[in-house]
C-alpha cells in the first residue's frame, strides 16, 4: 500500500502490485494526470514509470484550479 496525498483535498491508500504506475495511483481522486504534478520525497516522478517497492508515500499537486 501507498500513501497517496491530493495536497489540500484528502488522501488515500492505494494497493500496489507489479505492474502499478504512479498514474495509475490518481484512480480514487478522479484527476487527469495532464492536471497534476506526482512527487515522491520531493522530487516529481513520470505518471507511466512503475511504482518503486521503496515508496511509501506520493504527493499530488493540482497544477491549475479553475475559479
Amino acid at each position: 500500500m501507498v500513501t497517496v496525498e491530493l495536497v489540500g483535498e484528502g488522501s488515500e491508500e492505494v494497493p500496489v502490485g507489479a505492474d502499478t504506475t504512479y498514474g495509475d495511483l490518481l484512480a480514487p481522486f478522479e484527476v487527469s494526470p495532464h492536471e497534476v504534478t506526482l512527487t515522491v520525497g520531493g522530487s516529481p516522478v513520470p505518471e507511466d514509470a512503475d511504482v518503486d517497492d521503496s515508496v511509501e508515500r506520493v504527493r499530488v499537486v493540482r497544477l491549475i484550479k479553475g475559479g
